[in-house]
């Protein structure tokens, strides 16, 4: 998943750090705004709610891309290493 918040303004730079912790405790962050989330339709559904809880959505952007099953083992990664596996244990 991928998010561009505006950041322009004091409320954006807030919606920015809730949808940044909101990633955190669903996935595992590649890039800036980019994470990693693994996980089943359940917990889906719950991460999805929770932000559009958070951003403007005349504002901000989030694109979910659904992938097949194991599509992360075939991820060609150049440069630095992932620092954990994402399909392995998440720990908040």
């Amino acid at each position: 998943m991928t998010y561009d918040v505006e950041t322009v303004t004091t409320q954006g730079q807030r919606r920015l750090r809730k949808v940044a912790k909101i990633c955190e405790a669903y996935g595992h962050r590649v890039q800036k705004s980019v994470f990693e989330v693994v996980c089943r339709e359940t917990d889906k559904v719950r991460f999805v709610a929770a932000l559009r809880e958070v951003i403007d959505p005349n504002q901000d952007s989030i694109r979910i891309y659904r992938l097949p099953a194991y599509a992360l083992d075939d991820v060609e990664h150049l440069g630095k290493p992932r620092p954990v596996d994402p399909r392995g244990a998440l720990v908040i």
